[in-house]
């Protein structure tokens, strides 16, 4: 019988630094002998690609983005993630359900309620195996954004937004101790990626 895969979340305000790491996640587990398929949220697919455009970029409510935000998650877990898992594959995931709680719920202010609604609804009885959350200060997230490319809806937000969705991030760690690992994103990539490094060993270490 095939092993189910093991499913990696990467979290963070906008300029945290996890996007740095993603193909260097990959290519480690790659070389324990992992399969590993790398995505993203919102993403993953062609209609989540269409999807991710409209809620960067256009004008809507927040009970518009929250729900095209769990459309595309929907098509996601059914076309990437579960299939993938099945399969015996690890998944590494570009954000998921604890972003659209801190986003969402907690920088935008709905709560997470109705979030919990939603994530029940779409993805009952999957969540990751584990989440590194790559926390900096929101000084140090907002000067990296400044030498970034054209902002986003999201990273156009003022600092009380971020604030509060570092917070709600925060939070979720606290709620969920055995799942999350905090990464602190203000260290330099080598030492970033030799806590990483720990990790994976301990969870590779653990499915066999």
């Amino acid at each position: 019988m095939t092993l189910r895969g093991k499913f990696i979340t990467l979290e963070g305000v906008d300029g945290a630094g996890k996007s740095t790491h993603t193909d260097w996640l990959a290519e480690t587990l790659r070389g324990h002998g992992v399969r590993v398929v790398t995505t993203r949220e919102p993403g993953g697919t062609a209609l989540g690609e269409r999807l991710r455009d409209l809620v960067l970029h256009e004008a809507m409510g927040l009970d518009t983005e929250t729900l095209l935000m769990f459309a595309a998650r929907c098509e996601h877990v059914r076309q990437v993630i579960e299939p993938a898992l099945a399969r015996g594959d690890w998944v590494v995931c570009d954000r998921f359900t604890d972003a659209t709680y801190a986003y969402q719920g907690g920088g935008r202010q709905l709560g997470a309620e109705r979030v919990a609604v939603l994530e029940q609804w779409v993805h009952p009885g999957l969540q990751p195996d584990r989440t590194w959350l790559f926390d900096v200060p929101l000084e140090v997230a907002r000067a990296r954004l400044a030498d970034a490319r054209a902002p986003d809806r999201f990273e156009s937000e003022g600092a009380a937004f971020f604030q509060r969705t570092r917070d709600a991030y925060l939070a979720r760690a606290r709620a969920y101790p055995s799942r999350f690992r905090i990464v602190d994103g203000g260290r330099d990539i080598p030492a970033i990626r030799a806590q990483l490094a720990t990790d994976i060993q301990a969870l590779v270490d653990a499915s066999r």
